[in-house]
């Protein structure tokens, strides 16, 4: 699939910048996510229907994954089709009226809202996948520990969160994964699982390619909203405006572990989802892995 150069480790990119480290993901998650809630803040301000929006097909050309969701409670368009990224083993929903729904946390570092996340996991027994960078693997061993002993899944969101778009060989694409793949066996005694993440969702088709030869499955989302910027966390209201409305069948759920709002509101919104009849499955499922 499609931040920084390879040549800065973990120790000597994350640490350094900690305090700032806040504006490094605001950026790094705004072409993907966030090109999808402008999509829609499109439709809401301007008054345009869906059909007038134009996202791309998947090409060779570097793009960032963005969405249009056209219909509360329908699965929205993305950049590409589930039949188009399914000859890459790429993921961005599953094609099913079935109400299941697909957790993902996004982790690039650790600000103290991931225990409270998982106690809400345990709570409602549903499984999730957090795609890791590598210095919150290599910082964070312990809680990396609690996520696998309680079921869930870490996932590869790369070393060192570069645009892998950027990245036109095999030997680099693999080491930014490698590197990942070593601090989790590290710490599990067991290898990590090929799931993979592409840093803010930009990808082309070359990378996509590069990921399956390497028996990689990619995930992308269907469902997210603006929920890193730290200073900026969404109300509990605001929330669940987008995230009751636009769930579907089928959603890959994609939520920021920093967030306070997401520690806060996890359990309340796991019970609503089960309200409207949803129940959670793992992206193993969904992988047929």
């Amino acid at each position: 699939m499609k931040h920084f150069a390879k040549k800065f480790s973990s120790s000597a990119f994350f640490r350094p910048i900690r305090p700032k480290i806040l504006l490094f993901f605001a950026g790094a998650f705004l072409a993907g996510a966030l090109a999808g809630h402008s999509v829609s803040l499109f439709h809401a301000s301007s008054g345009s229907s869906a059909s007038e929006v134009f996202l791309p097909s998947l090409s060779s050309e570097s793009s960032s994954w963005g969405l249009s969701f056209q219909e509360n409670g329908q699965r929205p368009t993305g950049n590409a089709s589930i039949e188009e990224l399914a000859q890459y083993n790429a993921y961005c929903a599953a094609d099913t009226d079935e109400k299941v729904l697909y957790l993902t946390f996004d982790s690039g570092y650790e600000n103290g809202n991931t225990p409270a996340i998982l106690d809400a996991l345990k709570k409602h027994n549903a499984p999730a996948t957090f795609f890791a960078v590598g210095n919150f693997i290599e910082d964070n061993p312990e809680l990396v520990r609690r996520i696998v002993n309680e079921g869930h899944t870490v996932g590869n969101h790369t070393m060192t969160h570069p645009d892998m778009s950027k990245i036109s060989s095999l030997e680099s694409f693999q080491q930014e994964l490698e590197d990942v793949e070593s601090l989790y066996k590290e710490i599990i005694g067991e290898p990590m699982i090929k799931f993979y993440r592409p840093p803010r969702g930009i990808y082309s088709t070359d990378n996509l390619a590069m990921a399956k030869q390497l028996g990689y499955h990619t995930f992308f989302w269907s469902l997210a909203y603006v929920d890193w910027i730290q200073d900026q966390q969404p109300s509990k209201e605001e929330a669940f405006s987008k995230l009751l409305t636009r769930v579907h069948p089928g959603s890959i759920v994609l939520l920021h572990s920093t967030s306070s709002t997401n520690a806060a509101i996890l359990d309340e919104l796991l019970t609503k989802w089960e309200e409207m009849g949803y129940h959670f499955s793992s992206l193993q499922e969904l992988a047929g892995v």
